[in-house]
């Protein structure tokens, strides 16, 4: 099977360490489990100034290399690689962190997969004429994923729409009243993707 799986928060705990920075940079303190919205800015109580340098310093080299790996995650995908399926790393971060995202899987032991970047969010971000293509939904979509691993609600809602995709919903605490659609499965970590049943992905028409 080919499987998607999202980066931030599904392989490494980038909320978590948001929550960290935010308080050292800005004096913001919220608690991980307190992070019940994707907007980031209204969260953490930032002024328009202080979200776009909180978006800089997000994506700088020391933060994305620190972020913490998912307790599971590497160990996970190796598991799914080694069953014979195909994984792909997609993320809706920015191309420009291509170097910085790929050191980090190559510390996990995930050098080897393909990444994608995909503008997941609708933001517009420069890029150098080194960084990977950014492709849209659409593309990705074309792409025919048998499953896909995201905690996003605003992709989720895109998601509901692959009905020949199994959705995987990483639980955390802003998508946890996230109304699942027909093709989603709620599940709480690592152990619980790997317990799925992996022989045959939903084919709804």
């Amino acid at each position: 099977m080919r499987i998607y799986v999202d980066m931030d928060d599904v392989l490494c705990e980038t909320a978590a360490a948001l929550c960290i920075l935010a308080e050292r940079e800005f004096g913001k303190s919220v608690r991980y489990g307190d992070v019940r919205s994707f907007d980031l800015q209204e969260v953490f109580g930032l002024t328009d100034g202080e979200m776009e340098r909180f978006r800089v310093v997000s994506h700088e080299r020391g933060s994305i290399l620190g972020y913490p790996q998912t307790p599971g995650a590497a160990d996970g995908v190796r598991a799914l690689v080694a069953a014979g399926h195909r994984v792909d790393i997609v993320t809706g971060r920015p191309a420009f962190t291509h170097r910085d995202t790929s050191e980090w899987l190559r510390t996990a032991g995930l050098g080897n997969l393909p990444v994608t970047y995909v503008d997941k969010y609708g933001r517009s971000f420069a890029s150098g004429p080194d960084d990977p293509p950014t492709v849209d939904m659409g593309e990705l979509e074309a792409r025919r994923y048998d499953v896909v691993v995201d905690d996003s609600p605003v992709v989720l809602r895109r998601l509901a729409e692959w009905t020949r995709s199994r959705i995987l919903v990483f639980s955390r605490p802003w998508n946890e009243a996230f109304p699942l659609a027909a093709n989603m499965t709620r599940v709480r970590g690592w152990p619980d993707v790997l317990r799925m049943d992996w022989r045959a992905p939903a084919r709804n028409a």
